[in-house]
């Protein structure tokens, strides 16, 4: 006989049904095939029972599922290496202040403890950033705690160091009003990009280092004078890094706002 079986007539039947958004009717057997108005490309797979089992996609639940678990792993990254080494920065700050200011302050062997824990957090700012830029470390707390953490153990070195009238009080009044004026400034020009470290910046930061590290030593003869210059040099540097981060911020705000006017004008062509 030339007949054909009903369960494969009936098969024929089903398979010839219009596709999504009017695919045409060429027979579809138990494959796979894309599912209208879905953003990837999910997939249907027809059971020899005639049911229909949806795959998982990208769009709807599936993405929104994708970008919750992707937040709870940057979530988990903050506990990066980092990240610890910006904090082991921040809790050196007061381990630090109380070595220095430790047996009133003028104690060669306490200065030189306070030195150390001086030189180990200047040397882990050195190293988390660059970390975190060549393993992809970077993360929102990092963003905000980094910059504290240089500044907190910066600003409590230069004002020890006055109070125990090592430093000029005015060095430490240019040096820390250039750091917080440029933070200020940063918050201000973030909405138009942001600026990057100059070269200059980086040897500005180096300098302020080694001089205030150098304070921090109970230096005494030539070391002592070799830290004053070093010192002036520092401060020139922080005057002419600052200057320069202002015009570079003025420049991109205007920049911003021209880009923005056009923008606008785009739109309303």
């Amino acid at each position: 006989m030339t007949g054909v079986p009903a369960s494969a007539a009936g098969g024929s039947s089903s398979a010839r049904r219009p596709g999504p958004r009017g695919a045409s009717g060429a027979a579809q057997g138990p494959g796979e095939r894309p599912v209208a108005g879905a953003r990837t490309t999910p997939v249907e797979r027809t059971t020899p029972g005639g049911a229909v089992e949806r795959g998982a996609t990208e769009g709807g639940a599936g993405g929104r599922g994708g970008k919750i678990a992707a937040a709870a792993v940057n979530q988990a990254s903050v506990w990066n290496v980092a990240n610890l080494l910006t904090m082991l920065r921040l809790l050196l700050v007061p381990a630090f202040v109380a070595l220095l200011l430790g047996n009133g302050g003028y104690d060669p062997a306490w200065r030189s403890f306070a030195w150390a824990a001086f030189a180990v957090a200047m040397i882990t700012d050195l190293f988390d950033g660059h970390l975190a830029r060549t393993y992809n470390l970077v993360t929102d707390f990092g963003k905000i705690a980094d910059p504290i953490a240089d500044k907190a153990i910066m600003g409590a070195a230069l004002i020890c160091l006055s109070a125990l009238g090592d430093l000029p009080w005015w060095v430490t009044a240019v040096i820390l009003g250039r750091e917080l004026g440029i933070t200020v400034l940063r918050f201000v020009v973030i909405r138009y990009g942001v600026i990057p470290a100059s070269r200059g910046g980086k040897i500005k930061t180096l300098t302020q280092g080694i001089a205030v590290g150098m304070y921090v030593l109970a230096l005494t003869g030539p070391l002592a004078t070799l830290r004053f210059w070093v010192m002036a040099v520092a401060v020139v540097l922080t005057v002419a890094t600052g200057l320069d981060y202002v015009k570079r911020a003025i420049v991109l705000r205007r920049q911003g706002i021209a880009e923005r006017r056009a923008a606008l004008k785009e739109t309303e062509v």
